[in-house]
């Protein structure tokens, strides 16, 4: 019978993770700090450790894992790396295609790869309490599940809208002891100040973010810790596109293209990073970043400096934004719902060497279904991005007769993410291209940099 999963022994987890800042043909863009001037490391030391803030400004191309956080990992690392025989049938296609499941960790998803190094660093460095944003749930998951671990406090500022559609998700963070608020809440001045404006307001990514930096920035024995966008971030996530590449030796193969989810990033960074340091060797291999149409960062937005937050709280930073006044529609049920994306990322795509597509609510929901009853797992929205674009490529493969070998990453299941399932099935679910009206507008606060 042909081989479905490709496994590697715990002994195998990557002990290095890779820095894609070595092989980019152009140096990384500095943040700036509110006088428009690059800031040194030293300006990111009120909300994060040494440890982190040397890994977001590092150019070597391997960072070693330390052995504590291998030890974590080996609770549900290596993940395995799937051969979709069942879809590929029911589709139809000459395509191979593969994926990598993420969605073995404790909370579910991706997340938990750079939650454990990020809790490890910060209860080094003597810190008591971490502050966070979460918008579906998995980080809010994640940072809650590896703080437990390493004896953190974790309050988690939870969007919302995501805060009353996701009510499991906010069960699973207080299981493990995180302390979760609607976002914007009474908890910060910035919170307090939207409310009074709006009390119905329905937050943001951008907003929960400025809500966790002011009470990171407003305690000593607190850090602010970040799901995705910052290099550091992606470089943890490395680890996926790491094992992946141990995996495909293994099965005897190498993708022609390779799919992941894209909102701030680190999901796509995880798993095509480490092909990019091929590409960038001469390796022909094509890298898809899948946002959704209702929140189109890199395919309709605008590459500029612009804040990570809504209240102006972070450095400014070069990437694809929708501007951080961006409020995404509260219809829009599949996550991915930041403002931004990873400056790597930006910078890599308006270089021209990693691709980007936008894909519909609908369309993603229908590849999530097609994909549960071919391969018997729910996806995540999130990752439903992923599979719809890699079906779409399997189905052109059909049309043609090319024989792809096609990957993507299965970035978390869908078990706490049902009520937008039920929302597909009662026809409750719109197409939703944010209208290029509101976009203009959000755009046109974007901070004035020379």
């Amino acid at each position: 019978m042909p081989q479905t999963k490709f496994l590697l022994d715990e002994s195998e987890i990557p002990k290095h993770w890779y820095n894609v800042v070595a092989d980019m043909p152009n140096p990384p863009t500095p943040p700036l700090g509110p006088d428009g001037q690059p800031i040194g490391p030293e300006a990111l030391t009120p909300i994060f450790p040494m440890a982190l803030i040397e890994q977001e400004v590092s150019a070597e191309r391997w960072i070693p894992i330390p052995e504590p956080v291998r030890e974590a990992m080996r609770l549900y690392r290596p993940s395995p790396l799937m051969r979709a025989h069942r879809l590929e049938a029911m589709l139809g296609t000459p395509a191979k295609i593969y994926y990598k499941y993420e969605g073995v960790s404790p909370a579910g998803s991706h997340k938990v790869n750079t939650a454990i190094p990020q809790a490890y660093y910060n209860q080094q460095a003597g810190i008591k309490r971490l502050s966070t944003e979460t918008g579906a749930g998995q980080w809010g998951s994640a940072i809650s599940f590896a703080g437990n671990m390493f004896g953190l406090e974790v309050r988690v500022f939870m969007v919302r809208v995501s805060y009353d559609q996701k009510p499991f998700r906010r069960s699973m963070m207080q299981t493990w002891g995180g302390k979760v608020f609607a976002s914007p809440s009474m908890e910060t001045q910035t919170g307090r100040d939207v409310l009074a404006k709006d009390p119905n307001n329905p937050g943001s990514l951008g907003m929960a973010i400025s809500e966790a930096v002011e009470e990171a920035a407003s305690r000593e024995d607190t850090n602010y810790a970040l799901g995705s966008v910052l290099n550091h971030v992606l470089l943890h996530q490395t680890i996926i596109g790491l094992e992946a590449k141990k995996q495909f030796e293994k099965a005897g193969d190498y993708p022609d293209m390779v799919f992941a989810p894209c909102g701030g990033g680190s999901n796509f960074g995880g798993v095509a990073f480490p092909f990019f340091a091929d590409k960038a060797a001469g390796k022909n291999v094509r890298l898809v970043a899948v946002e959704p149409a209702s929140c189109p960062t890199l395919t309709k937005g605008t590459y500029a400096y612009d804040f990570g937050d809504t209240a102006g709280l972070t450095p400014m930073m070069k990437m694809y934004t929708l501007g951080s006044n961006f409020m995404p529609p509260s219809i829009h049920a599949g996550g991915l719902r930041y403002h931004g994306d990873s400056p790597l990322v930006s910078q890599l795509y308006h270089e021209g060497l990693i691709e980007a597509v936008s894909v519909h609510q609908l369309a993603t929901f229908e590849a999530g279904v097609t994909f549960a009853r071919a391969e018997g797992i729910i996806p995540a929205p999130e990752s439903n991005h992923a599979i719809r674009a890699c079906m779409d490529e399997a189905l052109r493969c059909k049309q043609t007769g090319e024989k792809k070998t096609l990957f993507f990453n299965l970035s978390g299941h869908g078990h706490f993410d049902m009520a937008s399932y039920d929302k597909y099935f009662a026809g409750q679910l719109d197409d939703h291209s944010y209208p290029e009206e509101l976009l203009q507008a959000s755009l046109a606060n974007l901070p004035k940099v020379d």
